[in-house]
């Protein structure tokens, strides 16, 4: 992991809610923890078993979440409209290139499998599907935002 990496990861850190990021990538270690969180964050429930590993000695780790980069949560909202919602922190892009249209806009169907935007985390490009059915209502989001887990992207008739 190189110093260009790592600086992003403190901008994601800063610019999220998340108050902890813990990565370990070819045997090199990363704790990023901010010193002073005035929100009180709950915990959501994932739809995978969390993965518990164990500290390192002198080094802190946290819970990995094993929930594939596509699963995506949806939680029922007003109006029985559903949520298509970020699996990840990341950035949301609408289309697959600037020069592409977008995935999906309001008015379109979507199914099940139905790519509907891209989330852009530590320069990994991950295609999310709306894992329900039905017609795009809402888009929450502006393409290029930086977007937190479990943040509502997508509002589903």
């Amino acid at each position: 992991m190189n110093f260009k990496e790592i600086k992003e990861l403190i901008e994601i850190l800063d610019q999220s809610s998340l108050t902890e990021i813990n990565i370990e990538d070819k045997g090199n270690i990363v704790n990023l923890k901010k010193e002073k969180e005035t929100e009180i964050i709950t915990p959501q429930i994932s739809q995978q078993p969390m993965q518990q590993v164990l500290p390192q000695q002198g080094v802190m780790s946290a819970p990995v979440n094993t929930q594939s980069s596509e699963e995506v949560n949806t939680n029922a909202v007003e109006d029985n409209l559903l949520t298509i919602n970020a699996p990840m922190v990341g950035t949301f892009y609408k289309s697959p290139s600037p020069e592409e249209s977008a995935y999906v806009q309001v008015g379109d169907s979507v199914t099940n499998e139905s790519t509907v935007c891209i989330l852009e985390a530590m320069k990994l490009f991950n295609e999310i599907q709306a894992e329900v059915t039905g017609e795009i209502a809402e888009i929450l989001v502006e393409d290029g935002q930086m977007v937190e887990y479990g943040q509502p992207l997508f509002k589903v008739k």
